[in-house]
């Protein structure tokens, strides 16, 4: 670990810590990867969804149809913003390696466990709504 001195906006000397960049992860490439899978995914399932309400106009079916376009547009929304913070996170872990002759803010561990944290609860959640959708899929196709 590295430690550098600064003086803060106040004039106040403060000390940064950093590490290797090569102590971090790359799981940033997993999820970037899976972002983009989920979005697909959900593409695929919004067109199934029209599939059904065009030939179910029932009003049971059709509020299935209204629960799952609002899902739908609310995970679209999740991911978009996870994907938008995974951007920004890897951009600014590279530029502060570069900055810093390969080694970066220890936020940056931090940051990465948070973005970790919130892949896999948006991996939990798509796979419940995955299941939900089948279900409801089985009972209207």
């Amino acid at each position: 670990m590295k430690v550098f001195f600064y003086k803060d906006i106040f004039g106040e000397k403060s000390v940064m810590s950093y590490i290797n960049i090569l102590k971090t992860n790359t799981d940033h490439t997993i999820w970037a990867k899976g972002l983009e899978f989920y979005r697909d995914e959900l593409e695929l399932m919004t067109k199934r969804l029209v599939d059904i309400s065009s030939r179910n106009t029932s009003p049971e079916a059709t509020q299935g149809v209204e629960h799952f376009q609002n899902q739908f547009l609310i995970q679209q929304k999740n991911i978009s913003d996870l994907k938008h913070e995974v951007k920004n996170y890897v951009k600014g872990l590279s530029n502060d390696a570069r900055d810093h002759n390969g080694h970066v803010d220890e936020s940056f561990l931090r940051k990465g466990e948070e973005l970790k944290e919130r892949y896999g609860q948006l991996e939990l959640i798509m796979n419940s709504l995955r299941r939900e959708f089948n279900e409801y899929l089985s009972k209207w196709m």
